[in-house]
């Protein structure tokens, strides 16, 4: 007879498995929606998705950005892609390391084939440094981008300049002063990159027009560039998001919290036609 101590190994055996077990099933149902779009669309399609996930055991949150680990795993994805097939980009990212995101926007310029970009809620900073690259991006109808103009570790590089522009020379701290000089460098680099990569989707003073309002610190990092004022600035952004990307990001979830701040029954709503007198 099994007694209660086999009882509680084996119960503590399942619950151990169990989160391993529904990462897994998680992970074969992203591949299924992923397989599914890429038939309808004849594409590759890559994911960038970016979520706040928190440590098990800790508790810790731990932000997610683009990083040299990700650079490496699209670049590969690239390479096994032939060059004349459609790339399907689906951001959702806070941003990341310059390095990282540039290497990822160069692969994707040189690739031949139609390169589309879907943005289902947001792409900021080298997010959308990504996007400047792309032949088409689809926006979800409320989704935004960012500027990409350059930091400087916790201050905006045309913020450091501007310091600079203020004060006179023999007031300013030599560190400051070191600091306007990379700021003024980072600047200039970011926006040429951009302007290289916009140069085949759009005329070279539009090019050069976007690329400065995007790295000259108009506004802050974090501003909310919407799908309007992204299309009034010359941008190729169209909407029309498949559902299936609707359906990818469901399976990406935020990390849970003790307790839910948002809650709704999680079907479709369909408004019941007005019935008439005597119907």
């Amino acid at each position: 007879m099994i007694d209660i101590w086999s009882i509680l190994i084996i119960i503590f055996l399942v619950l151990s498995f169990m989160p391993a077990l529904q990462q897994k099933i998680v992970q074969m149902r992203r591949l299924g929606v992923i397989q599914r779009l890429e038939e309808s669309r004849r594409s590759r399609v890559i994911t960038l998705i970016h979520r706040q996930e928190t440590m098990s055991l800790l508790g810790i949150p731990i932000f997610r950005y683009i990083d040299i680990n990700d650079s490496e795993e699209i670049l590969r994805a690239i390479r096994l892609t032939p060059e004349d097939m459609p790339i399907d980009f689906i951001i959702h990212t806070p941003g990341g390391l310059v390095l990282s995101a540039e290497q990822i926007a160069m692969a994707l310029k040189r690739h031949r084939a139609k390169v589309t970009i879907f943005v289902p809620h947001y792409a900021m900073s080298g997010g959308t440094l990504l996007c400047l690259t792309a032949d088409e991006v689809v926006m979800d109808e409320n989704a935004v981008l960012g500027p990409v103009d350059p930091q400087l570790g916790e201050y905006p590089a045309a913020s450091i300049l501007k310091v600079k522009e203020q004060k006179e020379p023999k007031d300013i701290e030599d560190r400051t002063l070191i600091l306007a000089d990379v700021a003024m460098k980072a600047q200039q680099q970011v926006r040429e990159f951009v302007r290289c990569m916009l140069e085949d989707t759009t005329d070279e003073e539009s090019a050069k027009r976007i690329a400065t309002m995007l790295t000259e610190g108009r506004w802050t990092h974090d501003y909310p560039i919407t799908f309007e004022e992204a299309k009034a600035m010359g941008l190729p952004v169209k909407t029309g998001i498949p559902p299936e990307i609707y359906e990818l990001m469901d399976l990406f979830p935020q990390a849970m919290q003790r307790r839910p701040s948002v809650e709704y029954v999680p079907v479709p709503y369909h408004r019941k036609e007005e019935r008439g007198p005597g119907k």
